[in-house]
């Protein structure tokens, strides 16, 4: 893995920001254009002049964006090329609805992880792509990732949607988050959030002012990098409001029956940060369960990953660990 992370300049990396395009309407024999606003996407591929031959989809967490995967990703697309130089693997980071640059467009409510993973679908569709091979999902991007899988099985999304063939759940608790407990930090952020001005004076008020109310210089640091500059003051690149309702739709959706009944062909990938403080010894040991049961024809497959010398923030803590994990699932598709 050191070898492939030392090669992955020996080709060309290319990372596009992208936007929506407008989906078709068809009335009997008319055509009609209907406008509809998609997620805000990068797409980071490795021979961008050929054509793809697999997709993954990287969901990033609360208040986060995708452009916080690129390094992981640019890291993951060297590694399978080394592993598999036939391959041209393409990575979508998406920014989720009321994150990023998808923060400046309108979404209908109401925002939860339902309507979240719709919106990915919405984003397939919109494109003419095919469906995604892989989907890969970070803290609430990990549970999105699960409502994606589970609603193409359900078919939710037409008869054309396509069950993606392994499903990655990145230190992400699968069933209810008691919000009291491991999470609690999440809920101050967003309660301090919430009582700051909507202007705020500049970066480094935001931080000290974080510091002071006792927040880590650290996450205070990541917190101050959802700014953007509006004239001589900075406000936020999220919108708290929309971001506060998914963070409620997130702790309280559970995918326990999801991965008790994975669908038929799908692999559900969860892995675990060592030093996560976000797991309690029953949800570990019923995951752990489910990855140890036989092999049964109608169902798919869960496993159990645990990811060492990693807090939460797996892509930054401890990177080469985590594509140690993924490439070899990954290249095996």
């Amino acid at each position: 893995m050191a070898a492939a992370l030392r090669n992955r300049n020996s080709f060309q990396l290319v990372t596009q920001i992208l936007t929506s395009s407008s989906l078709p309407l068809y009335l009997g024999s008319t055509t009609i254009r209907r406008s509809l606003e998609t997620i805000a996407y990068e797409e980071v591929r490795a021979h961008p002049d050929k054509p793809y031959t697999s997709t993954a989809f990287i969901i990033h967490g609360f208040l986060g964006s995708g452009r916080n995967w690129r390094s992981f990703s640019r890291n993951l697309i060297a590694s399978l090329s080394n592993s598999s130089p036939s391959s041209n693997w393409r990575m979508v980071l998406v920014d989720m609805r009321n994150h990023g640059k998808s923060a400046e467009r309108n979404f209908d409510p109401p925002h939860d992880m339902v309507n979240t993973a719709k919106d990915m679908a919405d984003l397939v569709k919109g494109q003419g792509w095919s469906w995604p091979e892989v989907v890969i999902g970070h803290s609430m991007g990990g549970k999105v990732a699960m409502q994606f899988a589970d609603s193409c099985s359900r078919g939710d999304y037409g008869d054309s949607a396509a069950l993606p063939k392994q499903v990655w759940v990145l230190d992400s608790i699968p069933g209810e988050v008691n919000a009291e407990n491991s999470h609690e930090e999440t809920r101050e952020v967003l309660q301090t959030l919430q009582s700051l001005p909507l202007q705020i004076p500049s970066r480094k008020w935001l931080v000290n002012h974080l510091v002071g109310l006792g927040f880590s210089k650290s996450l205070s640091e990541w917190i101050g990098t959802n700014l953007k500059k509006a004239g001589d003051h900075e406000t936020w690149a999220f919108d708290l409001d929309g971001a506060g309702q998914m963070l409620n739709s997130y702790w309280e959706k559970s995918y326990w029956t999801l991965l008790e009944n994975p669908p038929k062909g799908v692999e559900i990938q969860v892995v675990r940060a060592e030093n996560s403080d976000r797991w309690d010894s029953d949800t570990i040991q019923r995951i752990e369960n489910f990855a140890s049961r036989g092999e049964n024809e109608s169902l798919g497959k869960v496993s159990c990953n645990v990811l060492s010398k990693s807090g939460h923030w797996v892509h930054a803590d401890n990177p080469e660990g985590l594509l140690e994990i993924m490439v070899p699932n990954l290249a095996s598709l």
